[in-house]
């Protein structure tokens, strides 16, 4: 173990044989290839469990000594031109290695089932293998043409697992979105990388921070032009980390399977940004005004993703929009200057909503028993309910990850994003309220993930216990225009208040008594709007649980969502510590001199804990109120009769709840924001392009062509060797002539 980090090299090319093989055998010997599908994902699994070993050995011999480790050799080498290959070996890779391969081995077992049935199950673990390969050359990179080149890769396998089913139109353009904004900031990137090697004159990070820091504290160069290299290169950043403005692609995004977004769009591929900030951070913390605007960008990111995912009724997307959201907070805890706050949130949240994603896998392969395979039915929570009693090991594990990501202790992320929390309100008071006015929000739209999937009754596509469908219609709910509802779950809050005053007049008449008001709210909703049963006819069993391979993931993640968050406990008192990511920070932290103190005594914790929880419990009860069944009859029942008697609050309110529908359901305006200015510009530009080189740059040459020929015509029948004609024409002009 003593030298361990000396074959650290072989890392990134361990997983890389799978993809090779299956390739080849699918070319050469497919037939084969195919029956024996099952080994090749057992391969996987088996070569990546080999990585992890391998990182966890190599993360306890960091964590107990300290060290950096850096390897390269040359790989070019031109003039005064040296382009070096190699290794680099922090506290950050090995974290990363750890989060990549833990994460990637428990997503790979769920998919050998969830996958099962897939015409595409080979090709699956390929782009999954090659994915686990690049990302482990990413985090393993000693320069940043390195860091380059895997980032390409990362891209690349992203574009496939959205697009894996390709055949449909959706997923197709998902993938297609997903490649042509992370362009943008991967162009940015290249940018960034090329000024700063004509800045520094070098790619490995040792020489570039130390020179560029040199130039920087000396003034010996441009300061405008540093700053736009650094801030092109956080732009590759921004793209691959879903953050304001190029967060668009994430939750088209959720087009793949559900295994791929656990993987790569909540634990690794998403955190590539925010790894690239980490590793770049001693460069950033030079310029003020980098620093700064990673963490605007990241407040900002934080409360987008939270109102965006307020109305979402596709659960995948509600989750990506909190994937969004919580990496909002990491690119603001980096921005702040809090290292290790950021990589403690970003360990806490890689295994939570793992855990969160994947137990959607599970409730949307139990739907499609029931309804088919229909994203549309078998991924909108409108059209859930009642799932408890049917998948209880599921519903645990998705009810352990959402208190956790709502940031209730003692569980993952209560820890990480309390020290994000604290740490705000040392960097900006303003920031601070955004951040726990978020984290309120975070509580309400999780909870209500949850109330709707799992709560009430069950939804119209499973039968009663006496063998006939339930009963239902069109309501129009708290959050939403339009949804499938039983009467029991009580969604008509806006239904009411969209009434005339004679129609509600009439409706409280007979509702005397809060109990009275499903009744009444039925027979009313009833005469408004059809009964449906969405064309399903043929309707005849419930949802169930998810087989042992699916089930043991959630469980393995369980248990990390449960302790994971009690490695960065921030205790050091009277020669007790407590703090191992402290420890295994060491070396980085003292590279960037962080300013926050991470140990801190219990009453100083308690009193900065209550406040963030009190917001998470705020969030949860209002979800509560508003979601779940026992409450939701009585609170509608006395807001409505409470608006009823004033009617310009219903009217403020009704307007306050259709501008957050509006608002979340339409993305916040900006697809469309960007499909009338970027993309119909850029069309209506290219047209304008393509008149004028039609017109005018190839009408110019083409006239002269068509008038040299109309000319030649003419000349034609004018010189046509006739004697007759030229005495004829000779005869015309002298009477001409003659008469003038």
């Amino acid at each position: 173990m003593e030298h361990i980090d000396q074959y650290a090299w072989i890392i990134p090319f361990i997983p890389l044989p799978v993809p090779l093989l299956i390739g080849v055998g699918l070319l050469l010997f497919p037939v084969a290839t195919k029956n024996l599908r099952r080994i090749w994902a057992f391969s996987s699994i088996s070569l990546l469990s080999i990585v992890m070993v391998f990182s966890m050995k190599l993360s306890i011999q960091q964590i107990n000594s300290n060290f950096i480790y850096q390897y390269v050799w040359s790989w070019t080498i031109n003039n005064d031109f040296s382009l070096e290959l190699g290794y680099f070996i922090d506290p950050l890779t090995s974290i990363m290695s750890m989060l990549i391969t833990t994460v990637a081995i428990l997503v790979l077992i769920y998919s050998d089932n969830y996958m099962s049935h897939d015409q595409g199950y080979l090709r699956f673990f390929a782009y999954m293998s090659f994915f686990n390969t690049s990302m482990l050359g990413l985090v393993t990179s000693s320069n940043l043409i390195q860091i380059y080149i895997f980032w390409e890769l990362v891209g690349m396998c992203s574009y496939l697992l959205i697009g894996f089913w390709f055949t449909r139109p959706i997923a197709a353009n998902a993938c297609q979105k997903a490649f042509v904004t992370n362009r943008i900031g991967d162009f940015g990137l290249l940018l960034g990388i090329l000024g700063l090697y004509w800045i520094t004159g070098s790619f490995e990070f040792g020489d570039l921070f130390e020179i560029f820091n040199s130039l920087i504290n000396n003034n010996e160069t441009h300061f405008l032009f540093c700053i736009l290299c650094a801030f092109l290169l956080f732009a590759g950043a921004v793209a691959k980390s879903a953050q304001f403005p190029l967060h668009v692609w994430l939750p088209d995004a959720m087009e793949g399977p559900t295994p791929i977004s656990a993987l790569i769009h909540a634990a690794t591929m998403v955190a590539a940004g925010i790894f690239l900030v980490a590793r770049l951070l001693p460069l950033f913390t030079v310029i003020p005004y980098i620093m700064y605007i990673i963490s605007f960008i990241g407040i900002i990111t934080v409360l987008l993703g939270a109102t965006l995912a307020l109305a979402q009724k596709d659960i995948k997307r509600s989750l990506a929009y909190s994937t969004m959201s919580q990496l909002g907070y990491m690119m603001l805890a980096l921005g702040m200057g809090s290292y290790r706050a950021a990589l403690f949130h970003l360990i806490t949240h890689a295994y939570s909503k793992a855990l969160l994603f994947l137990g959607s896998g599970s409730i949307i392969h139990s739907m499609e028993a029931i309804v088919g395979y229909s994203p549309d039915k078998s991924q909108n929570m409108v059209l859930m309910g009642g799932l408890t009693r049917h998948v209880p090991i599921t519903k645990t594990a998705f009810l352990i990850g959402t208190l956790s990501l709502c940031g209730i202790p003692p569980l993952a992320c209560f820890w990480s994003k309390d020290e994000i929390l604290n740490d705000s309100w040392l960097y900006s008071p303003i920031f601070a309220i955004i951040a726990y006015f978020t984290a309120g929000l975070t509580a309400f739209y999780m909870f209500r993930i949850y109330l709707l999937t799992f709560e009430g009754p069950l939804n119209v596509y499973f039968k009663n216990y006496n063998g006939k469908k339930s009963s239902s219609f069109y309501s129009i709910s708290l959050w939403g225009k339009e949804g499938l509802q039983t009467i029991n779950k009580n969604f008509g809050l806006l239904t009411l208040l969209i009434m005339n005053n004679k129609e509600r007049s009439s409706f409280f008449s007979k509702t005397k008594k809060p109990h009275q008001f499903d009744v009444n709210l039925k027979k009313m909703m009833q005469s408004f709007i059809t009964i449906t049963d969405l064309g399903n006819k043929n309707i005849s069993s419930y949802p169930h649980e998810s087989d042992n391979t699916m089930l043991f993931p959630l469980i393995i993640l369980i248990l990390f969502t449960f302790f994971i968050g009690f490695i960065g406990i921030p205790f050091n008192q009277e020669g007790i510590d407590l703090d191992i990511l402290t420890k295994w920070l060491t070396p980085s932290i003292n590279l960037l001199h962080s300013n926050f103190n991470n140990s801190i005594d219990w009453y100083e914790f308690v009193i900065n804990a209550t406040f963030s929880v009190s917001i998470a419990y705020l969030g949860i009860f209002i979800a509560f109120f508003l979601y779940k069944p026992v409450y939701s009859s009585l609170t509608n029942f006395y807001l409505i009769n409470f608006f009823n008697k004033r009617g310009s609050n219903r009217i403020l309110w009704d307007k306050i709840i259709n501008i957050i529908y509006n608002w979340s359901s339409n993305r916040g305006y900006i697809d469309a924001f960007y499909t009338t200015s970027l993309i119909r510009g850029v069309r209506g530009l290219a047209e304008v392009i393509s008149f004028f080189d039609r017109r005018i740059i190839d009408g110019i040459p083409n006239g002269f062509g068509v008038t040299s020929f109309f000319v030649g015509e003419g000349i034609k029948y004018v010189g046509g060797g006739r004697i007759s004609s030229y005495l004829f024409l000779y005869l015309f002009y002298v009477s001409i002539f003659l008469l003038i």
